[in-house]
């Protein structure tokens, strides 16, 4: 049987591909995390600025999995919380589920800042939405909530299949 590339697919993926890139480098644009800082009027080192989020958004959550979540090793992360747990924005905790996993949990100070945040995310939103129907930001939500479902469950699949 002979192996036929099919270039087409390979196009196409690799379009997709960069498009996802270019998302992701947007999402990490550290300019971006000024500009929310500054539009929403807190102050925030701009390092702790996706943690808080993450930790409002998500939390509590555990420490390494907030590590992950931003792309930072454990230990960065960790000081980061305990700076954050410093200024009363968050606190460290244990998991009631399991006492070995720390957990990073947002204050009501840490809350009252992220729904600053919000309101700032929400406007910016609008703007960029302004022109788009309804059902195509619901429909755009749905496929990405899909595609991250799909693309965490891929590397646990591909383990399984190598031993």
């Amino acid at each position: 049987m002979k192996k036929v590339q099919n270039t087409h697919k390979n196009s196409d993926i690799e379009d997709l591909h960069d498009a996802f890139l270019m998302l992701v480098g947007a999402f990490n644009r550290p300019q971006r995390d000024v500009l929310m800082i500054e539009k929403s009027g807190i102050q925030l080192d701009r390092a702790l600025f996706p943690l808080l989020v993450q930790i409002g958004r998500f939390g509590p959550v555990g420490v390494v999995e907030l590590a992950d979540r931003v792309g930072r090793d454990y230990t960065t992360v960790s000081r980061q919380v305990a700076k954050l747990e410093e200024i009363g924005l968050a606190k460290r905790q244990k998991s009631p589920k399991d006492k070995r996993i720390n957990e990073a949990a947002i204050t009501s100070a840490g809350k009252a800042m992220t729904d600053k945040i919000d309101v700032t995310r929400a406007k910016l939103y609008e703007s960029i939405f302004l022109h788009w129907q309804a059902h195509e930001r619901a429909e755009l939500e749905r496929l990405l909530k899909k595609f991250v479902a799909d693309f965490i469950v891929v590397p646990e699949r591909d383990k399984k299949t190598d031993r």
